[in-house]
């Protein structure tokens, strides 16, 4: 996508709406874990409930205007709604930039959005809401069908595999130890990467996953008053997400302008999010 066919254009209007749908992950992100309506009432104030009008919801640029408080009781805007806005239209230019305006584009935006989404409900709650997980798997094998897509029999494959050797890891280690090592979030969100990804991902995201859970963990361990504690174990959800730009972008073939067929671009040679 170059600059001179209007590319950057498309590139701004796609940052524009992802960040758009990130202010409605900060509603999800929000809401789903106190299991209220995501789309009733309209966007308020945690604090004092008043109404957010469309002037102080626009993203990005109402939370700079307003000085990162509500314009009714000034309570503090936290940074983490620019920051999911940014992201997630940072997830949409990366999409269209690795697959081009198609159908590939749409469903490797709406895994890494639902990955961000899933990131942030887990950091603040500990938990995996099924609301995006459990659809999740359906839209991912239901994605597999489409033209460049996985293939519906390796997404059925992923998501019985992912789902199964973390289901096997979780109920070994509660019947050894007496203690829930995971919860059962976990596995449905690996059976969710596996139907995106297929199951040859599968290996890379457990290795990753398990690395960046122990470096999040070691971490925890050394800060909480320098004791060591021994807790559960978890699936870090910021480990799909790196993996899932690497596979995604790298698992397609798409056509050039000119006519040749090539390699669709890794997400580090376009940026990262």
């Amino acid at each position: 996508m170059r600059a001179e066919d209007g590319g950057w254009l498309v590139l701004s209007l796609a940052f524009a709406l992802g960040a758009c749908i990130g202010s409605f992950l900060n509603v999800c992100i929000h809401r789903l874990p106190q299991d209220e309506s995501v789309l009733r009432p309209a966007s308020r104030c945690p604090r004092c409930a008043t109404p957010i009008a469309w002037r102080d919801n626009i993203p990005l640029l109402s939370w700079l205007l307003l000085g990162a408080r509500c314009r009714a009781c000034r309570t503090p805007i936290p940074a983490r709604y620019p920051l999911v806005e940014a992201a997630t239209g940072g997830l949409a230019v990366l999409a269209l930039v690795g697959f081009g305006p198609s159908a590939a584009a749409a469903v490797a935006f709406l895994f890494t959005a639902a990955l961000l989404l899933i990131t942030f409900v887990d950091f603040d709650h500990r938990f995996i809401p099924d609301e995006v997980s459990l659809p999740g798997i359906a839209v991912g094998v239901g994605a597999a069908f489409l033209p460049r897509g996985v293939g519906p029999l390796d997404a059925i494959a992923g998501a019985v595999l992912g789902g199964g050797v973390l289901w096997a890891v979780a109920w070994s280690y509660e019947h050894l130890t007496g203690v829930e090592g995971m919860g059962f979030g976990d596995v449905k969100l690996l059976a969710m990467i596996g139907a995106f990804l297929g199951w040859q991902a599968i290996p890379a995201v457990l290795v990753v996953a398990s690395l960046t859970g122990s470096l999040a963990g070691l971490a925890l361990i050394f800060t909480r008053r320098g004791r060591w504690r021994i807790g559960c174990f978890r699936f870090h959800p910021l480990a799909p997400a790196s993996i899932c730009r690497r596979f995604s972008f790298r698992r397609h073939r798409f056509v050039t302008a000119e006519g040749k067929t090539c390699s669709t671009p890794s997400a580090s040679s376009v940026g990262g999010a």
